[in-house]
């Protein structure tokens, strides 16, 4: 990967910022930093403000694997485009997929409740998002033994569902589910964007970076391990300044 604010970088960023560029972005890791609560994300307040700024300039998305309604909660604005669930709720056109998604995820729920009783003992927390379900294991005195309970019990599902590991999750998602890559290109393909600009952190992120076309730009959040993703940056802390020269390159 290269860092975005090299020489490399900035020339890369440079001939893909313009009006008609689709700029998308993670929430968790990307917009607000990874806590131990999930549910006490934040995003900074600089970051958000200089996000509306974009939001009014330009097309902008948030494709979160968090539900929509949670994502809404912790943005205090609308983009344009609010895809949750790794893709799989928010897409429009996609309304009676999504309905289907949702009884599947209610099926799964009670499987596993039925497999795994004493989940919370082991650190092991079940949430339902509506379209997708994620099985979450950060507070696990093990993390190792947990995921090898998890993998062992999604093995069971039935129907059996397709798997997106994230940071301390495991996401169970509907087969027939579009993900993260599918749901950027059908964005651009509705909104006419010839180009756009993703950033992400996660394993899930990687659906858009792996796409590997060269009218999209991914952004990884983190220059460390291995990625698909073409460009990078050190941290969540530099995002607020990413924004900010997007929006001068803009206007």
């Amino acid at each position: 990967m290269i860092y975005l604010f090299s020489d490399a970088g900035q020339a890369a960023l440079r001939s893909f910022v313009a009006r008609t560029t689709l700029f998308a972005f993670d929430l968790d890791g990307t917009l607000a930093p990874i806590v131990a609560d999930p549910a006490g994300i934040e995003i900074p307040k600089e970051t958000k403000e200089k996000l509306m700024d974009l939001n009014r300039m330009a097309p902008v998305a948030i494709i979160s694997g968090r539900s929509r309604a949670d994502v809404r909660n912790h943005l205090g604005f609308t983009p344009r485009f609010l895809i949750g669930n790794h893709g799989a709720e928010g897409l429009p056109g996609r309304e009676e997929q999504e309905a289907n998604f949702r009884r599947i995820c209610e099926v799964w729920q009670h499987q596993l409740e039925t497999l795994m009783p004493s989940a919370s003992q082991h650190g092991i927390t079940l949430e339902n998002k509506g379209t997708t379900l994620s099985l979450h294991y950060r507070k696990a005195p093990s993390r190792g033994a947990a995921v090898k309970r998890i993998l062992g019990v999604i093995g069971q599902l039935k129907p059996l569902p397709k798997r997106i590991p994230g940071k301390c999750v495991e996401n169970l998602v509907p087969t027939e589910a579009p993900r993260k890559g599918e749901a950027l290109l059908q964005i651009m393909d509705q909104t006419g964007c010839p180009k756009a600009l993703f950033v992400g952190d996660d394993a899930t992120d990687e659906d858009i970076f792996r796409l590997e076309k060269n009218f999209i730009l991914g952004i990884r959040v983190g220059c460390e391990g291995i990625s698909s993703a073409a460009y990078c940056l050190l941290d969540q802390r530099e995002i607020g300044t990413f924004l900010g020269e997007i929006i001068s390159l803009i206007s």
